[in-house]
C-alpha cells in the first residue's frame, strides 16, 4: 500500500528527543488516519491521530480487536499470539473476567487505605534525594517511589525493588540501544520471539513470579499475587501458567512505567512553568485536579494498537480486515478541536478529558486510580517543601515510539 504521508511514525528517530509534537499536529491537520510504512517483516499500519477517531477505535472492539494481534506494532503469528496473550490481548467475556479478578483492589475506596503508606514512602524518597545538592530525578524520585508502592501491592521484599526497575527498563526499552539486552529489530531477537517485548528479561520476571505464586498458592494473603493464584475469574476458568505469568509481567511493567514517567515529565514541566508551580504552592487544594493536566501534558504512553476484524472506514480511509490500526494517545492529547490552546500547560484546565489512560472502551487503564493517587501524593509533598529544583544538565529520552519515557533528568537543589 502506498504511504499517505511524508513521515512514518514507525521511524524511531522521530522520538529520539521526546514526543514529535509537530508531526502529530501535521498528521491531525492533513492526514488524521494515515498509512505509515514499516520496514520488513512488518507491513505498515494506519496511524490514528485525531481525538474523536481514537475514541471510536477504542470503543468499537468488534471492529478493532485486541485479541487477534499484539497491542504494539510487532506482527505476530498465531503461535506467538497464543503464547503471549495477556489481559491486554483479550476482548469480550474473558477480558472482563481477567480484569475483574483484580479490579476491586484498584478502586479508589480500596486504595484509600494505602494513602498513609504512600505518604511515608514519598517522604522517605524525597528526604533522601533533597538532602543532596544535585541528583538524578528519575533514579532517586520518579522511579524509586512507584516501584516501592508496587512492591507493597505484590507483597515482595523491598530489597527487590531495584530488580523490578531493571526488568522494566530492559523490556520497555527494547528499541533503545542503551536499555535493551537485544534490540527488537536485531535478528538475534528471534531467539526470544515468544517473549513479551522480545526480551530475555521476561524469562527472569516469569521465574520470579512463579516462585511467588508457588509460595502463596492455597494461602489467605490479600496481595495481588495471592489474589491471582487463589482467585477464580467470574467466567469460572482459573488462570493457567500462561495467564498468570503474563498477568504478573503486565503488573510489573504497567505498575511502574506510566506513573514514573508522568512524575518525571511533570517535574520538568513545572520547572519550565514557574507560574504554575507557584499557583499550586499557594493553592495545594488544586493539586488533585492538576493531576489531570499532568497526565495530559506528559502523555506517558504514545500508542496502542488494534487489528481490524473486517473491512471498514475510518476518517475517510478504507481499512481492510487484518490491517493494524494504531491509536496515538499523545496526539489526541494535543488535539486543538478538543483542548483549547493544547500546548498551554494549565493546571486549572477544565474540562480535561485527556486520554493518557485511554478514553472509553473496556481497556481503560486498570490502575488509573492508583496512578492518580501516587502522582497527587508526590506533588503535594514535593511542592510543600522549602526548596526548588532546577535543571542541571540535559534530559535524555527513551528511544521509543511506545513509551514517552525519560531516562535521565539531572537536577540541582536550591533554597526558596
Amino acid at each position: 500500500m502506498a504511504t499517505t504521508t511524508s513521515v512514518t511514525l514507525a521511524d524511531l528517530d522521530l522520538f529520539a528527543d521526546g514526543a514529535p509534537w509537530a508531526t502529530f499536529d501535521e498528521l491531525r491537520a492533513s492526514d488524521p488516519v494515515s498509512w505509515n510504512d514499516e520496514d520488513a517483516p512488518n507491513r505498515g499500519f494506519w496511524g490514528v491521530t485525531r481525538y474523536q477517531d481514537i475514541v471510536e477505535v477504542l470503543r468499537d472492539t468488534e471492529t478493532y480487536s485486541s485479541e487477534i494481534g499484539a497491542v504494539n506494532l510487532e506482527e505476530l503469528d498465531q503461535s506467538q499470539i497464543e503464547i503471549r496473550k495477556s489481559m491486554l490481548e483479550r476482548d469480550g467475556t474473558r477480558h472482563r473476567a481477567l480484569r475483574k479478578l483484580l479490579q476491586p483492589a484498584f478502586t479508589p475506596k480500596s486504595l484509600a487505605v494505602y494513602e498513609a503508606f504512600l505518604r511515608g514512602v514519598t517522604a522517605n524518597s524525597l528526604d533522601l534525594a533533597l538532602a543532596k545538592d544535585q541528583f538524578d530525578f528519575v533514579d532517586e524520585v520518579a522511579a524509586d517511589f512507584p516501584i516501592r508502592v508496587l512492591a507493597r501491592l505484590l507483597g515482595v521484599p523491598e530489597e527487590d525493588t531495584d530488580q523490578l526497575i531493571e526488568w522494566g527498563n530492559r523490556m520497555v526499552g527494547n528499541t533503545d540501544p542503551e536499555s535493551a539486552d537485544v534490540l527488537a529489530s536485531d535478528p538475534d531477537s528471534e531467539k526470544y520471539r515468544d517473549l513479551p517485548f522480545r526480551s530475555p528479561a521476561a524469562l527472569e520476571v516469569f521465574d520470579y513470579g512463579f516462585a511467588l505464586a508457588n509460595a502463596r498458592r492455597g494461602g489467605d494473603g490479600d496481595d495481588l499475587v495471592s489474589q491471582l493464584v487463589n482467585g477464580t475469574p467470574i467466567d469460572g476458568v482459573p488462570l493457567d501458567d500462561r495467564d498468570f505469568r503474563n498477568y504478573f509481567l503486565l503488573l510489573v511493567v504497567a505498575g511502574n512505567e506510566t506513573t514514573r514517567h508522568t512524575i518525571s515529565h511533570t517535574m520538568n514541566h513545572l520547572i519550565n512553568h514557574p507560574d504554575q508551580m507557584e499557583l499550586l504552592r499557594q493553592n495545594p487544594d488544586k493539586i488533585e485536579w492538576a493531576v489531570e493536566e499532568f497526565l495530559r501534558y506528559a502523555s506517558p504512553v504514545y500508542h496502542f494498537r488494534r487489528t481490524a476484524t473486517k473491512d471498514t472506514e475510518l476518517g475517510g480511509r478504507s481499512i481492510k480486515a487484518g490491517d493494524k490500526v494504531v491509536v496515538w494517545f499523545a496526539s489526541g492529547n494535543r488535539d486543538f478541536d478538543v483542548f483549547e490552546d493544547p500546548y498551554r500547560f494549565d493546571v486549572e484546565r477544565r474540562p480535561n478529558e485527556h486520554m493518557s489512560f485511554g478514553r472509553g472502551g473496556p481497556h481503560m487503564c486498570l490502575g488509573n486510580s492508583l496512578a492518580r493517587l501516587e502522582i497527587r501524593v508526590m506533588f503535594e509533598d514535593l511542592l510543600s517543601r522549602d526548596v526548588d529544583l532546577q535543571h542541571n544538565g540535559s534530559i535524555d529520552y527513551l528511544r521509543s515510539n511506545f513509551i514517552h519515557g525519560i531516562k535521565r533528568f539531572p537536577v540541582k537543589v536550591t533554597s526558596r
